[in-house]
């Protein structure tokens, strides 16, 4: 192993503009997991095959590398496995995540090829994903099974889904489909990162002075020579133990993302990819015809406009729920950096449901129940629900606080509030 720079900084050289923070989201108490783990993002650990002799680099040069990176050319495999140490959610917390995006009717009329629902799945498990990205406009993932295929390709103006097991394909214009925010390459929706990279550039967005980074020796990800970049918060009380990105040597693109939670044992999310070509990928790659018998849906057509009046009536509602929420006090941020909590309350202070409600389905009173810690204080009572990463605690009187932080650091939030 080549003798590395590994002194630490503070982080300031991650900073980015405050304008470009975005405020972070809660769905309490059910899709709290699910949340979490597309906010972060999403693998086994992959092996690596020696210590590459580089050259000496600082944790700022190193950072300043993948800012400057510019690769928009890539193909290749990654696996994602994502371990939030919560009980087995038969598939509840999908279910909840996808009957949200269409519209609340349960499905009907909709696709199981629809990426907005089809993609969740990636926030639990191990899945082992195909990528490709030619520029802006050319992107495909395809998510492999043991006897299936989902693929989503995007290519000019359309976006094209495609899942082998219905045999359905979801179709729509994919006009500005494929740019982010800041003009990185998306083929995924907005939310889902869906390699190292985007992993990376979340986590680096977190090193505000609140972090230590270093660089930790190099590695061989891929067939790759890389540097292991590593985070760790300052702070006392963070679910986060470590982040580790192993870093291209030659073009700055992260390989390997890694994150280990300060309890210890199997890391929460690893992904990384087995196999990067850094090549212009073959333009069959992004060419794609619905399979002759395939159910092919039009996001633009009747059924899918009936979504989205759907959706809207969901959105005026929750326009109105949210003038309640702001009439009681918008939402604070208590703390600062890896040990950040969003204090807030509930629309109407409406509080969880008991076990006697009609309104709560029996699998969800369970999934709540399984993951749920009563606890007390100053503040009164309450429910911590925990992850291995990210933990919530709702008071009986319908105050609600969510963060990366421990349970003992929830607790001590609410008596202070």
């Amino acid at each position: 192993m080549a003798p590395n720079d590994s002194a630490e900084t503070n982080g300031t050289a991650a900073r980015r503009p405050a304008g470009r923070r975005k405020a972070a989201r809660y769905i309490v108490p059910v899709a709290v997991a699910g949340v979490a783990a597309a906010t972060i993002g999403l693998v086994p650990a992959l092996a690596s095959s020696g210590d590459p002799d580089l050259p000496k680099i600082t944790a700022q040069e190193l950072i300043e590398k993948i800012a400057a990176s510019d690769t928009e050319q890539f193909s290749g495999t990654v696996k994602i496995s994502t371990d939030l140490g919560i009980p087995s959610m038969g598939g509840l917390a999908g279910s909840f995540l996808s009957g949200a995006a269409e519209g609340g009717d349960g499905g009907k009329g909709g696709s199981s090829a629809d990426p907005q629902s089809k993609l969740t799945e990636l926030a639990s498990g191990t899945h082992t994903l195909r990528v490709a990205a030619d520029g802006p406009d050319k992107q495909r993932l395809s998510v492999l099974d043991q006897a299936s295929e989902y693929s989503l390709i995007h290519n000019g103006d359309d976006v094209w889904a495609y899942d082998s097991g219905s045999n359905e394909v979801y179709h729509a214009d994919g006009k500005g489909q494929g740019k982010a925010p800041h003009g990185k390459e998306q083929a995924a929706p907005e939310g889902v990162p869906t390699t190292p990279k985007a992993l990376a550039e979340e986590a680096l967005k977190a090193a505000d002075g609140t972090t230590s980074v270093s660089v930790d020796g190099t590695a061989r990800v891929a067939g790759r020579d890389a540097y292991r970049l590593v985070l760790r918060p300052e702070q006392k009380g963070s679910t986060v133990g470590s982040i580790t990105v192993a870093v291209d040597a030659e073009n700055g693109v992260p390989l390997k993302f890694t994150l280990q939670p300060s309890s210890g044992g199997k890391a929460v999310v690893d992904a990384g990819f087995t196999s990067v070509d850094f090549g212009k990928p073959a333009a069959s790659s992004f060419a794609f015809t619905p399979p002759k018998g395939a159910k092919v849906t039009e996001a633009d057509d009747a059924k899918a406009e009936g979504h989205q009046k759907e959706a809207r009536k969901a959105a005026e509602k929750a326009q109105g729920d949210l003038g309640k929420f702001e009439g009681e006090g918008a939402p604070k941020i208590i703390g600062k950096g890896w040990n950040s909590i969003a204090e807030f309350k509930t629309p109407g202070g409406a509080a969880l449901p008991s076990k006697a409600s009609k309104d709560v389905p029996a699998e969800a009173q369970q999934f709540l129940d399984a993951l749920g810690d009563k606890v007390s204080g100053k503040f009164g009572s309450g429910t911590v629900f925990k992850t291995r990463l990210i933990n919530a605690l709702m008071t009986d009187d319908g105050r609600v606080y969510v963060g990366a932080v421990t349970k003992d650091a929830l607790v001590a939030a609410a008596n202070a509030g």
